[in-house]
């Protein structure tokens, strides 16, 4: 028998030898943050007025360039014709918005400035609408597509835009900037004296803008869009064109410590300027998202009860726009809708709010107030009601954005328009991921999620990261992100802990209350909890190989923990993290952030800002820590990370501070993230990965 098996498996290894030789695909490679950083971005859907086609931002990355470029794309919704990436896209194209007879009007700097231009359905010529001496911001079309609103940011003393420009254009005497009152600086940037108003101008039958430029909120002491992360949702055309509703606050004096946005109503056109109606005069707190009802007889917009409370509930209101009547819609719902869409029949409101870790699609019926969850686990975004149905796009923690199409009843899947990173992501390994929840502070539930490493062996500890969201009312849940993507720690081998400690959002609004006045008692006992939880849940966490990492307040966290539960980790990592929670109260800018959180101003209760004030326990310091900071980050100065480095060095503790002088609370540009990454990813290596002296 054995010369037989000699003979056979000879024969066979001679017909493998002839036969063609058949490439097996590479395995995928695990997910890096150098792939973060070149992935393509979807944003920004505007589907057709007639429902056939979508047309779409896709920004690539140019590494060399450091920076993004943006390129429009057009997508029929039916069928399964590709995407076609509009010629106009080359001369720089983004904020695409349809027009009257299948015109597409775009934001474009190809003229020297940025201006409203327009192009036909082929997509490759560019008209240029409007030629105005500013550049545009935002803009919106009529509902009849016969005027334009655009917003300027000009000098509001001003009697005219001439005046503004020749303002804008004029030499300065010299560098010196001075101020008269709060907002002297604001996220990012400098006070300039310049507010951001909004204009309207004709539209001719050849849909380019004509005749006089009206300024239609000029004498109006504030901004609208508001800055610095205002858009054209700020402000709509009623049904009929003639007035604008818009969202802002009053500046004055108190505009640093003040929530107060209300919705007024003016004309679109010059009859009536400098004539405001207050809608929402009643409400001493945020209204803000104003959209009409397709008939034009409802107002709908989101409105939150308590003054100077940034993260308070939006409550869904109805204003009769004839009678003036006002009602709640779905008042007991205990979720805060982020965004608000019309169906076409104008029976139904579709939302989109944040819910147990996702940020889910919602349909509530207008008479009813009755409310239907439309969408499982993920992030919906950028809602848009079509003839075919709804028109979204879906993140999650292991995707990035892309499009889906879902019928109005919900019964079939949704179906996937795009796959804008296809080409990358198909070649990747991904960390699997999963919910957890245990019971935190005062018993309460709270929720997590746990990531495996990428190329997750059974049986394998893993060294561990423990992410620590910023806010503090945010969350860090379902939802792709570009600066903390727990993928990519994943793909460098690490198990993911993050945990929604109380606080957070998207769990009811007492849940998120919860942290208010309590920064440094209540969330730790939750991450303490949490952590053990994870460590006797998932036999693949290493708990004695672990770094704990967060930004903003998560860097308060972190600065936190390094007090008041030293030991626990190998190492820290602190964005723009708060030392000082008390020279905090007086440094930021958005002062409504700090007061509310604390009770009031620092002289009027200085206790309050000290007791879970980190700056008081750095006796207790002992944990290597990397400091990270953008030097224009003005809502948490740089001098709370120089004051964290210069501590943690006093107390002769391993530390390395990097600052990024032409960044702010966020690291974006492209080479900067890439260098941002390479020190966190340096740091975790040294002390709890491969470079790790154990």
């Amino acid at each position: 028998m054995r010369p037989v098996l000699v003979v056979a498996s000879f024969a066979a290894a001679l017909l493998v030898a002839a036969a063609p030789v058949v490439a097996q695909p590479a395995a995928p490679q695990p997910f890096t943050y150098e792939d973060l950083i070149r992935l393509n971005r979807l944003s920004d859907p505007q589907v057709s007025p007639d429902g056939s086609q979508v047309v779409y931002a896709v920004r690539a990355t140019d590494l060399e360039a450091n920076r993004g470029v943006t390129s429009l794309f057009l997508q029929p919704l039916a069928g399964d014709v590709p995407a076609r990436r509009l010629t106009i896209s080359d001369g720089g194209a983004f904020a695409a918005r349809w027009g009257q007879n299948g015109r597409l009007y775009f934001l474009s700097g190809r003229s020297g400035s940025t201006q409203v231009w327009m192009t036909d359905a082929a997509g490759a010529e560019a008209v240029q609408v409007t030629d105005l001496p500013l550049g545009v911001e935002t803009y919106r079309l009529s509902p009849a597509g016969d005027r334009l609103a655009v917003s300027l940011a000009v000098d509001p003393t001003c009697p005219d835009l001439a005046c503004a420009a020749a303002r804008a254009a004029a030499p300065r005497p010299g560098t010196g900037l001075a101020y008269d009152r709060l907002f002297a600086r604001h996220w990012d940037s400098w006070g300039d004296g310049t507010r951001n108003h909004v204009f309207t101008q004709a539209l001719g039958a050849d849909g380019r803008a004509t005749g006089p430029v009206a300024w239609v909120t000029r004498g109006f002491d504030g901004d609208t869009p508001s800055k610095p992360f205002g858009d054209e949702g700020d402000y709509t055309f009623t049904r009929d064109g003639r007035s604008i509703i818009f969202s802002a606050r009053e500046a004055g004096r108190s505009e640093a410590w003040s929530t107060d946005f209300d919705l007024y109503i003016t004309a679109a056109d010059a009859h009536g300027i400098g004539t405001f109606e207050n809608l929402t005069e009643a409400n001493p707190a945020w209204d803000a998202g104003p959209v009409i009802s397709p008939d034009g007889r409802t107002l709908a917009y989101r409105a939150m009860a308590r003054p100077g409370f940034e993260a308070d509930r939006y409550v869904i209101h109805l204003r009769d726009l004839q009678t003036g009547a006002v009602r709640p819609l779905a008042a007991d719902w205990d979720r805060s809708p982020d965004s608000l869409t019309w169906s076409p029949d104008g029976r139904t409101l579709y939302a989109t709010a944040q819910d147990v870790g996702s940020t889910r699609l919602f349909a509530i019926d207008v008479r009813s107030g009755r409310v239907t969850t439309m969408t499982g686990p993920g992030h919906v975004a950028s809602v848009q009601a079509t003839p075919r149905g709804l028109l979204y796009a879906r993140d999650a923690l292991d995707a990035p954005a892309d499009l889906y199409l879902q019928t109005y009843r919900g019964r079939e899947a949704p179906r996937r328009l795009t796959a804008v990173n296809a080409g990358v992501l198909d070649q990747r390994a991904l960390g699997d991921h999963e919910q957890f929840s245990f019971a935190g502070w005062n018993g309460g539930t709270v929720h997590g999620f746990v990531v495996k490493p990428a190329g997750y062996v059974e049986g394998r500890r893993y060294p561990t990261v423990f992410l620590i969201h910023g806010g503090p009312q945010g969350s860090f849940g379902e939802a792709w992100s570009y600066r903390w993507n727990a993928m990519t720690y994943a793909g460098a081998g690490y198990a993911v802990v993050m945990i929604d400690f109380h606080g957070s959002t998207g769990y009811g609004q007492a849940f998120t209350d919860a942290i208010s006045g309590h920064w440094g008692d209540r969330p730790l006992e939750d991450l303490q909890k949490g952590w053990a939880h994870v460590q006797a849940t998932y036999d693949f966490i290493d708990g004695e190989r672990a770094c704990a990492l967060g930004a903003s307040y998560g860097g308060y966290m972190i600065n936190w923990i390094a007090g008041n539960w030293p030991g626990t980790f190998d190492c820290l990592v602190n964005h723009a993290g708060i030392f000082d929670t008390f020279g905090m109260g007086y440094a930021t800018e958005e002062l409504w952030f700090t007061e509310w959180e604390n009770g009031g101003a620092p002289y009027d209760v200085p206790q309050n800002y000290q007791r879970f004030n980190p700056a008081n326990h750095v006796a207790n310091w002992r944990d290597p820590m990397l400091v990270t900071q953008g030097d224009l980050d003005f809502r948490v100065p740089t001098t709370q990370s120089i004051a964290t480095f210069n501590a943690l060095q006093r107390r002769g503790i391993e530390s390395r501070l990097v600052v990024f002088p032409d960044e702010n609370h966020w690291i974006l540009k492209p080479r900067n993230s890439l260098q941002w990454h390479g020190e966190v990813f340096g740091w975790l290596d040294r002390h709890i990965g491969a470079g790790a002296d154990r």
